[in-house]
């Protein structure tokens, strides 16, 4: 019995507990309403803060010298525009400050964190009438530090050159996909829009400056996926297997050259020999002037004469005859040839020239012209057949 009224006393107690929690998160009228849009920002009305504000809060930032001149130009236009939300703003060139501040006329009670982050942007050298799109409700701004993401200088600039790209077509690009305005200064990235943009923007940022993802690859995520929200059909689907998936390929770096170990020795090195030392070794340190004044003159003659010679030599070399090319063994084989059938057919030719020589001799004349005569009529006969 007494078991089951511990269960039941502690049954009672988690009623009570469930009872009290949540008391204020009562379900609302308004909550299930189809016309309320959550997502818009209202403009703020002065009819909702009719006394104004209690307290005086203000901002102030420096702004470097070179925008001194810019700034002093521009300011009548920053403080009519700061007038309208009753703000007040004050330029000081001595100390290089720009200062924003409520007044007794101020209605808006976030209008002078968006008047710090105006000067802010004007500080970072973002011109004066884009700067005074920030007081706007539906325009918000952030500025990202990229100075620390990278160590070296050298990799800082070309990875701050990469998000520009060429032409600045890579931020123009940017600007155009996520609807902010970007503008790259030194070591921070200023960029005012939308928080989906502004959030869009960051990522592509650190992402390049970490070297993680190139910003095209970015832009083209960007572009797939301004499509894909065309269509009401993929509002509840997920899109990732339509976006590109980009992998990073691990460039093969130059390992650095091991040096040998020295074998580990407890005594120190040697001292190196001073110049009285080696003095000492040659025995100069002992000698007079006069003797130290002689060997300095005879080194200095002997390397004069050896310069002269280098001179000479230098001077003999352009009259000396270039060397003519010697022949190979194998063409010299060949002349002693072509020499031998030479003296063999001129030999040939001799013995053939005195045969002939000892025919005609022989021959008698009466029948040598006989024979030339039956020669000519039958090359005679030979003609006339042919035609």
């Amino acid at each position: 019995m007494a078991e089951v009224e511990e269960l039941q006393h502690e049954n009672e107690n988690l009623e009570k507990k469930l009872r009290n929690k949540g008391k204020h998160n009562k379900p609302k009228p308004w909550d299930d309403d189809p016309n309320i849009d959550r997502w818009t920002v209202e403009k703020f009305d002065p009819a909702w803060n009719p006394t104004g504000m209690l307290e005086v809060s203000s901002f102030s930032t420096l702004f470097p010298q070179y925008r001194e001149k810019y700034l002093q130009d521009s300011w009548p236009r920053i403080e009519s525009a700061l007038k309208q939300y009753g703000v007040a703003c004050k330029l000081n060139l001595v100390e290089g400050s720009m200062t924003v501040s409520t007044t007794m006329k101020t209605r808006d009670p976030y209008i002078i964190v968006k008047a710090r982050d105006l000067i802010k942007l004007l500080s970072r050298s973002v011109p004066a009438p884009q700067a005074i799109k920030i007081l706007e409700d539906e325009v918000q701004c952030d500025i990202i530090k990229i100075g620390n993401l990278v160590r070296n200088k050298e990799r800082f600039v070309k990875r701050r050159q990469r998000l520009v790209g060429p032409n600045s077509s890579t931020l123009k690009a940017m600007e155009i996909l996520t609807e902010c305005y970007i503008l790259v200064q030194g070591s921070t990235v200023a960029a005012m829009g939308s928080f989906k943009g502004l959030k869009q923007v960051r990522r592509v940022v650190e992402q390049c400056m970490r070297n993680e993802i190139h910003p095209v690859y970015q832009i083209k995520n960007l572009m797939m996926r301004r499509e894909l929200a065309k269509d009401p059909e993929l509002a509840t689907q997920s899109w990732d297997r339509f976006l590109p998936t980009f992998r990073k390929k691990n460039v093969q770096q130059k390992k650095p050259k091991s040096k040998e170990k020295k074998e580990y020795t407890p005594f120190p090195p040697s001292q190196t020999p001073s110049k009285i030392d080696k003095q000492l070794e040659s025995g100069e340190y002992f000698m007079n002037d006069s003797k130290k004044s002689e060997k300095k003159w005879q080194e200095k003659q002997e390397k004069q004469t050896e310069k002269s010679a280098e001179k000479k030599r230098k001077r003999d070399d352009s009259f000396r005859p270039p060397e003519e090319p010697v022949q190979s063994s194998n063409k010299s084989e060949e002349g002693k040839k072509d020499l031998t059938e030479l003296t063999k057919s001129i030999k040939s030719k001799t013995k053939e020239l005195k045969k002939q020589r000892k025919t005609q001799e022989k021959v008698n004349a009466e029948e040598y012209i006989a024979v030339a005569s039956n020669d000519k009529s039958s090359k005679k006969k030979s003609k006339v057949i042919r035609d």
